[in-house]
């Protein structure tokens, strides 16, 4: 009997301890999420007019439209931030990152870059 006994497998032992993966994963949705807050919140202060002056310059999305383009921006990397360890949203997220610039760009950026590392890696 005791030779047939199940014996449990590494997974359920480690079901409670969360890997390397899953707080790699956890690091690029709160980096992508904020990304996307900010992003959000400059762009209505450029909609109002209201100067916020930062380091970082809204390189391609300024020119389009004031503040409307990284507006939506703003929300699809909010809505990504979520999904950023799939392959499509964290190139995405980067793409955003890149059109949108500044401070909430890079981290929307680096935080697609650490979901797609926390998938692949």
């Amino acid at each position: 009997m005791l030779l047939f006994k199940k014996r449990k497998s590494l997974r359920n032992r480690l079901a409670g301890a969360r890997g390397a993966g899953t707080a790699m994963w956890e690091l690029g949705y709160v980096l992508a999420l904020l990304g996307g807050i900010i992003i959000i919140v400059l762009s209505l202060a450029s909609i109002f007019h209201y100067p916020i002056n930062l380091p970082f310059q809204v390189p391609l999305a300024g020119y389009f439209g004031i503040g409307a383009v990284s507006l939506v921006l703003g929300v699809v990397a909010v809505f990504g931030s979520k999904r950023v360890n799939q392959l499509i949203w964290g190139v995405v997220l980067m793409a955003v990152g890149f059109f949108t610039g500044g401070i909430g760009g890079l981290l929307a950026i680096i935080g697609g870059l650490v979901g797609l590392l926390s998938r692949y890696l």
